[in-house]
């Protein structure tokens, strides 16, 4: 299974590249197939590609929900370890 995930960018060291945040992870991404990309900007990140840029609500919804399946599937793992 392939997921592209929202990510925010933090730096740009050059014009080809971002360096973005997923979940406290840093991590340098191309930004060859976008334009007008900048710091504070969310990019879907894609096998070390930025696919295209996100409405910053969005992502941070897309974020809040990926949080909220983490916390389940701990509180899951959780449970059947305690079992």
């Amino acid at each position: 299974m392939c997921l592209a995930i929202p990510a925010r960018v933090v730096e740009m060291p050059d014009a080809d590249t971002a360096i973005v945040d997923l979940g406290g992870v840093k991590k340098a991404v191309s930004l060859a197939l976008i334009d007008d990309v900048a710091v504070g900007d969310y990019v879907i990140v894609h096998v070390g590609f930025a696919l295209n840029k996100l409405d910053p609500v969005e992502a941070e919804r897309t974020l809040a929900l990926f949080a909220q399946m983490n916390d389940l599937v701990a509180a899951q793992d959780a449970a059947a370890g305690s079992a």
